[in-house]
């Protein structure tokens, strides 16, 4: 087989889940026909995925998926001697992913041959040397950090190294945990297709695998973060109930252990999200705030650029034609089920609203994640708060044919990139209310003057506040004139300055710059 121009590296996403990303990444590989396509989808647990979401286009001409649950497959717990340079190895890379982030210097007991004041920079080079080798002959292999001797006795240092408790056993699964992965995609990356580019679409184990790919073929790696993968772990590590061990020891106890356990997941998403935004060229973001935001975490400033999200509008155009007087009193929320976007905070403000105007109704439409649990807790929500009526989850719809059953999109997450759905709703003349994260104030009130002056196509609120989304919602349903100044504003913004040709010819410069081998190195 031909090499593929662009092997696309996703966690997550496309094609076996639907939402904001794999739409848009649905949407470049459909727009850049005149490109080959290879897609490495990764993901967790088997059973979490079904068939395929998407139809993959005729230009993607090869495709794989792989689960971090296989980690551990096929390895006989079998002790074993660890050779000096192996350990060495596994010293460094545990000591890497242990590091704070924005360290200058190696973490204490660093194994590096400087010292443990060692600039941060050559630490850094020298697990570079660890990950070009890791499960190969020369390197480092899993079951050497698994069932080595030497591995154990250096887990066991570094237990007693920890400033706050945590017990052993936490400590050795979830170092084990972190590790695994690793292992598993260095192995991954030689069976991977040869392509003439790579790009990712988050730091992470899928940036980790282009990490991998990047560093032993020389080949140009491409990073696009819609949201930042780090801030992201960080919230549903904040979340995660799974940290919290045994409940034989005190609330306080226990919860001082889950805080060793949950630093040690942040700091190394943090150090893998440091290897890739070394390996990358360009990094793109979709906003000026997350592009700060990138180079806070580790990216070179010069490697940095914005393309924002572009839309269909003919399709869009369509539902927009097809919208009725008068304004329907049906709020929607896209997006799925799940406790990022906050559906709650949704349901809470539909509960709001529904004091003043009896007859609105709410709209959920978007999948859940079979085995979470969160849907279920979302429907006794609303039973609870007598919303049994009013909150309709409707699974997955194709949105065109849904904007013009809706009056207001209504937005409530704790962290967003630059969400599709307000540009969808945008076109479709529908006005928004959204939290005030990642993009959506600057989607929402225009980021430059011209844009300003095109008025607010919504309105801005805190997040988890459902009284303001409550009142914003009240305010436009109940104000014509104040909707339609919504609804203006929003048209006007999107035709100017987010239609999908200018995404895609973005791109397209993006791929002929890797293709070409013009990006500097």
């Amino acid at each position: 087989m031909k090499a593929p121009d662009v092997c696309l590296l996703l966690e997550g996403t496309y094609p076996m889940v639907r939402g904001g990303v794999s739409a848009w990444v649905h949407q470049l590989v459909q727009g850049l026909r005149e490109l080959s396509f290879a897609v490495v989808f990764v993901g967790g647990r088997r059973a979490d995925y079904g068939e395929a979401k998407y139809r993959l286009p005729p230009n993607v001409v090869h495709f794989e998926s792989h689960f971090l649950e296989d980690a551990f497959a096929g390895y006989e717990p079998k002790s074993r001697r660890v050779r000096a340079p192996a350990l060495a190895d596994a010293e460094a890379l545990h000591g890497y992913l242990r590091a704070r982030a924005g360290a200058a210097t190696a973490p204490a007991g660093s194994p590096c041959p400087e010292s443990s004041a060692l600039d941060a920079a050559l630490w850094e080079r020298a697990v570079d040397a660890v990950l070009v080798n890791l499960e190969r002959s020369s390197g480092l292999g899993l079951e050497d950090f698994l069932f080595g001797a030497e591995s154990w006795e250096l887990i066991k240092q570094r237990h007693l190294e920890e400033s706050r408790p945590a017990s052993f056993v936490d400590y050795f699964w979830t170092v084990r945990f972190i590790h695994g992965p690793m292992f598993q995609l260095a192995r991954l990356a030689d069976g991977i297709p040869e392509a003439r580019a790579y790009h990712t679409v988050s730091t992470g184990y899928a940036g980790l695998l282009g990490v991998f790919l990047e560093r032993r073929r020389r080949r140009p790696l491409i990073l696009s973060e819609h949201g930042i993968y780090t801030k992201e772990r960080r919230i549903d590590l904040n979340q995660a109930e799974w940290l919290e061990p045994a409940a034989d020891r005190s609330a306080a106890e226990r919860a001082q252990r889950a805080a060793v356990l949950r630093e040690l997941w942040i700091r190394s998403f943090e150090s893998i999200g440091r290897l890739v935004y070394r390996s990358a060229q360009p990094i793109i973001s979709l906003y000026e705030g997350n592009r700060a935001r990138q180079q806070q975490e580790g990216a070179a400033a010069d490697r940095t650029r914005i393309i924002v999200n572009g839309i269909d509008l003919t399709r869009f155009g369509k539902a927009l034609a097809a919208r009725r007087e008068p304004t329907p009193r049906v709020i929607g929320l896209i997006g799925r089920v799940v406790p990022i976007k906050d559906i709650k905070t949704f349901i809470r403000a539909i509960g709001v609203l529904v004091q003043e105007l009896p007859d609105v109704v709410g709209w959920i439409i978007g999948g859940s994640e079979e085995g979470s649990g969160y849907e279920e807790e979302c429907r006794e929500l609303a039973s609870g708060l007598g919303l049994a009526t009013q909150i309709q989850f409707l699974g997955h719809r194709d949105v065109a044919e849904v904007f013009p059953q809706l009056g207001l999109l209504m937005l409530t997450s704790i962290s967003e990139g630059q969400p599709l759905c307000l540009l969808e709703a945008f076109a479709s003349g529908v006005p928004c209310i959204a939290t005030d994260v990642g993009s959506c104030r600057e989607l929402i009130e225009g980021q430059q003057a011209a844009d300003r002056a095109l008025g607010r196509a919504g309105r801005v609120v805190p997040f988890a506040d459902h009284e303001a989304l409550g009142r914003a919602a009240l305010e436009l349903l109940s104000e014509p004139d104040a909707w339609r100044a919504c609804q203006a504003a929003a048209l006007g913004r999107v035709h100017r300055y987010y239609g999908e040709a200018q995404m895609l010819e973005s791109y397209r410069n993006v791929y002929r710059k890797a293709l070409e081998g013009s990006w500097p190195a």
